[in-house]
């Protein structure tokens, strides 16, 4: 038997956590269009015969403007120090610039596996070109592959369970994740406002599960601003009932979810308050 973990890092909107639910087989990350999405590290977990990966999935690394987001640049370069290997996901149908670059720097790629993402969305002569440019990286393994389609994913899977050491399995069979009920419902939240919130918005939103009763869970949405507020109600309550409406349809029947909205202001850029909504 092999064990250990695997963490998973790049720039914003590569791809990361939609390849690891697919690695998953199972959502363990909440996904987005949006740049910046995953704040902490989330832990999925993967258990075959032969092996147990726990895969961890980071913040993008991104140029910080506020205490949240040189938070979520610590969190994902301290990911890539405690793991048995780190994989770079680069975004197949962008060219490797010096924000990948960057990200490489911070990372020994003689021991770690570089992962060319999207490979559905791009040409055969966009992916040749990439392999060539991030063969100078001399990284131990390449892998193009699509988290969407599924292409190269099991392979990917598979390499990664032959390089881990060998150990005892670390978490039961049928765990696919390590967040708590309570943090996956704040996520899912945040999520939707993801989904349908527009420009800076949804940087400004956090979420967190405060209350949680038998079938009944209370989510309070932190915004930063007054006019925020109102904003993620809607015109009659319509948008934030959207919300809870999708929200409900990916928890278990019968789930009471009771959404607030709380202003506490300019919470980004205060440290003390980042870390106390868990980032």
């Amino acid at each position: 038997m092999r064990s250990g973990f695997v963490s998973l890092v790049g720039r914003p909107n590569v791809g990361k956590s939609t390849l690891v639910n697919a690695l998953c087989g199972a959502k363990v990350s909440i996904v987005s269009d949006k740049p910046q999405t995953t704040r902490t590290r989330i832990r999925g977990v993967v258990t075959k015969d032969d092996y147990q990966i726990i895969f961890v999935d980071t913040p993008g690394l991104h140029k910080a403007v506020s205490a949240l987001g040189e938070r979520v640049n610590a969190t994902a370069l301290e990911s890539t120090k405690d793991v048995d290997i780190v994989c770079l996901v680069i975004d197949a149908t962008q060219p490797f610039g010096s924000g990948d670059q960057w990200v490489a720097s911070h990372i020994d790629m003689s021991k770690a596996v570089v992962v060319l993402n999207k490979i559905d969305r791009a040409s055969p002569q966009q992916i040749l070109k990439q392999l060539t440019k991030l063969s100078e990286l001399g990284a131990s393994e390449y892998f193009p592959v699509s988290a969407q389609t599924g292409a190269g994913v099991i392979e990917l899977a598979q390499h990664l369970g032959k390089m881990l050491p060998e150990g005892e399995q670390l978490y039961p069979t049928e765990m696919t994740t390590e967040t708590s009920p309570g943090e996956w419902v704040a996520e899912l939240v945040r999520e939707q406002l993801l989904a349908i919130t527009f420009d800076e918005l949804p940087y400004s939103i956090a979420t967190r599960v405060t209350e949680w009763e038998d079938n009944r869970v209370r989510c309070e949405i932190v915004v930063e601003r007054d006019s925020q507020k109102g904003m993620v109600i809607g015109k009659g309550g319509l948008l934030l009932k959207e919300v809870g409406t999708a929200v409900r349809k990916q928890l278990p029947k019968g789930t009471h979810l009771e959404l607030a909205v709380v202003v506490d202001k300019n919470w980004q850029q205060r440290p003390e308050r980042v870390e106390r909504l868990g980032y």
